[in-house]
């Protein structure tokens, strides 16, 4: 497996993901679309063009989902479970078509599951930076992920 067993994880320990995306106007209109958020700010150039950011900005829940999918790589390919949860979720700056995201992932805390011995709890904190180094999106997320298999 590409991804780490629970006990490969250590608190502390940073991940600097190599995969950087750049964000396209069709992943925002497209994203936005298909979840049926119809927010002018996402799809309404004129209307965004009068607001305080000038333009559209990016579909806050594509960045989230973006800055996670960045992760995966390094991280819990065919060893997570399922995800938990997602806390502390912000967007301290907008994220607009053409910005280039790159991530960082730091390991919050680790417990063993209560309820399954095979598993524990792995608590990452993902932060998204855009290519002018500007924090664009942050959250703490709890995985339940596969222990190493026996023999």
């Amino acid at each position: 497996m590409a991804g780490l067993y629970y006990e490969e994880f250590a608190v502390d320990r940073v991940f600097e993901h190599a995969w950087t995306r750049t964000v396209t106007e069709m992943d925002n209109v497209l994203f936005s679309s298909l979840t049926m958020n119809v927010q002018p700010l996402h799809l309404d150039e004129e209307f965004a063009s009068k607001t305080e950011f000038g333009q559209r900005i990016v579909n806050s829940l594509f960045t989230l989902g973006l800055m996670i999918g960045i992760t995966v790589n390094d991280t819990t390919i065919g060893t997570t479970i399922a995800n938990l949860g997602m806390t502390d979720v912000r967007f301290p700056k907008p994220v607009f078509h053409g910005d280039t995201l790159r991530v960082q992932t730091k390991v919050a805390s680790l417990r063993e599951s209560k309820s399954r011995p095979d598993a524990g709890i792995v608590e990452f904190l993902h932060t998204a930076f855009n290519q002018r180094g500007e924090v664009v999106a942050e959250c703490r997320r709890q995985a339940l992920m596969r222990k190493k298999p026996k023999g």
